[in-house]
C-alpha cells in the first residue's frame, strides 16, 4: 500500500498578481493532508510544467484571475502532452466564466473550480481523481 501524500503544485501563470485565493486553497489542501508546492507569482507555462516534473507532483493546479485561462490552458495542455505527463491531474481555478468550463474540459483540463468553490469540493475531487 502506498502511503505517499498526494503532491500538488499550485501555480500562478502570467502577469496576474492576485494570489490570495491560491494561497488559501494551498492551505486547505495542506490541512487535508496533501503536500503542496506553491510556485509564486508570474510563472511561465514552461516553468510550471518543468516544476511539476522536477517535484514529481500528482496534481497541477493553476490559479488564474486575469481572464487568460483559455490560452494559458491551451499552452499548458500542449506541453503536458509533449512532455508525456498526461498522468497528472490538471485543475484550474479563479475567475472562470461558466461558458468556458466545457471548453477547458475539452482541452483536457480535469477539473475547473471558479472563485468561491468550496474547499471540500476541491479536496474530494483531487482524492477521487488523482492518477496514482
Amino acid at each position: 500500500m502506498n502511503d505517499r501524500k498526494i503532491r500538488v503544485l499550485i501555480a500562478k501563470p502570467g502577469l496576474d498578481g492576485h494570489d490570495r485565493g491560491a494561497k488559501v486553497v494551498a492551505h486547505a489542501l495542506r490541512d487535508a493532508g496533501m503536500e503542496v508546492i506553491y510556485t509564486g507569482l508570474h510563472q511561465t507555462v514552461p516553468s510550471i510544467v518543468n516544476q511539476a516534473i522536477q517535484e514529481d507532483v500528482d496534481v497541477i493546479g493553476l490559479s488564474i484571475m486575469s481572464g487568460a485561462h483559455i490560452p494559458i490552458c491551451r499552452k499548458l495542455m500542449e506541453l503536458v502532452r509533449e512532455k508525456g505527463i498526461e498522468d497528472k491531474l490538471i485543475l484550474v481555478g479563479g475567475v472562470i466564466p461558466s461558458k468556458d468550463i466545457e471548453v477547458l474540459k475539452e482541452m483536457g483540463v480535469d477539473g475547473v473550480f471558479p472563485g468561491g468553490a468550496p474547499f471540500d469540493e476541491i479536496v474530494d475531487f483531487i482524492k477521487k481523481n488523482v492518477k496514482k
